[in-house]
Parts: C-alpha cells; sequence; structure tokens
C-alpha cells in the first residue's frame, strides 16, 4: 500500500513540474510594441522581460501607477515608447520636407532675379536703326484734354508712320522709349522735331533739347 502512495506521489510530482514546466514556456508574445498576455503573466514580468519599469508600463496603459494591474490571457499590452518613436519620425519627415521647400524657394528667386536681371540688361542694351539728332520738345496731353497717356510722341507722320517704336536719348543720357500715336503742330511741320508725351510735374525746365532718335 506504501509503494501504491509513493509511486502516486511521485507522478503527482512529475505532472506538477510538466504543469510548471508548460506555465513557464507561456511568456508574454510581444507584436512590436505591443504584448498579449499569456497565463501566468502579470505587469512585473511583462516590465522585466521588456527592460522597461513597472510604472511606465502602467502609464502606457492607462492604468494607476502602483495600482492593483489585474491581466487576463489574450489581452493586449501597449510597451511604451512606440509613440515617441513616431512622433520623432514625423517631425524628421517635416523637417525634411521644409528644407526642401526652402530650397525650392531659394532656387526661385535666384531664377526670378536672374531674369529680371537679363531682362535689365536687354533693355538698357536694346539698339535699333539711327535716325539721327532730332529736336526734341516736351507736352502733357492731359493738360490738352487728351487720354491718349505718356506712353507715346508726336512726330511728322512721314517719317515715322504711326505705331512706329522709337529710343529716344535725350542730351542729358536719359533714355525714352516711346510709340509714335500722334502728329501735332510743330512736329508736323518739321520732319526733325519730336513732341514727346510727359507729365507736366516730369517736363525738364529747359524744355527744348535735342536728342539721338533709333527705330527699333
Amino acid at each position: 500500500m506504501k509503494k501504491v502512495l509513493s509511486i502516486a506521489l511521485v507522478s503527482a510530482m512529475a505532472l506538477t513540474g510538466v504543469l510548471a514546466s508548460t506555465q513557464t514556456a507561456q511568456a508574454a508574445v510581444t507584436n512590436g510594441s505591443n504584448v498579449t498576455v499569456e497565463k501566468g503573466d502579470s505587469y512585473m514580468s511583462i516590465a522585466e522581460a521588456n527592460g522597461i519599469s513597472i510604472s511606465a508600463l502602467e502609464q502606457a496603459n492607462g492604468r494607476e501607477v502602483g495600482g492593483f494591474d489585474l491581466i487576463y490571457p489574450g489581452e493586449t499590452i501597449t510597451l511604451p515608447g512606440s509613440t515617441t518613436t513616431n512622433t520623432n519620425t514625423t517631425t524628421d519627415t517635416s523637417a525634411d520636407t521644409q528644407a526642401t521647400t526652402t530650397d525650392a524657394a531659394a532656387t526661385t528667386d535666384t531664377t526670378q532675379t536672374t531674369t529680371t536681371t537679363d531682362a535689365t540688361t536687354q533693355s538698357a542694351s536694346t539698339t535699333g536703326t539711327s535716325q539721327g539728332t532730332f529736336k526734341i520738345s516736351f507736352y502733357d496731353p492731359a493738360v490738352l484734354g487728351s487720354n491718349m497717356g505718356y506712353s507715346g510722341v508726336a512726330a511728322n507722320l512721314s517719317v515715322f508712320p504711326k505705331g512706329t517704336q522709337l529710343k529716344i536719348t535725350l542730351s542729358d543720357g536719359t533714355v525714352l522709349y516711346r510709340t509714335v500715336n500722334d502728329t501735332g503742330t510743330f512736329a508736323n511741320t518739321n520732319s526733325q522735331q519730336l513732341d514727346v508725351a510727359m507729365p507736366s510735374s516730369s517736363i525738364p525746365s529747359y524744355g527744348v533739347t535735342t536728342a539721338s532718335v533709333e527705330v527699333l
């Protein structure tokens, strides 16, 4: 009878050992930033297995720090740190995007500056067919009740037909670009005279001068 009891006791101990081994093997399964709770797990065992503090694990899962953490097999536990990593990645991406945008803006500004410089140089160096020296007078169309504006010049239309674009370089070096759009009394009777449209406030004090004229 004692022999039978001994055998039964040994069998029970062996079975207990197997169950304990099985239980130990059922550790929490880590999946990326989450942990699936297995039988026998606790917040302490999960924290130790992942090298984090219990309080950090509790905070990551909205638990009261130092409170009673009741968990069940199959439950998902979030490991702390995943949110911070995602935030840093987003920040780095935003910084790269901002740097790219800044570089593009700088390139655009450079291109615009170059284009403006080229246009200015071309405008200053524009030359046409020289027509010689002309007598230049000035008038304000608005004073005469005209709405023709200040982009025109009155000329002898037999010399410069309407629509002719002129480059007028005054004796003081001032360059004017005007389009023939009218003929005045003085210009009509003098083929070597031009009446340049200009606001009264801008008309030179000398009134009449000479200029070299080119057809563009």
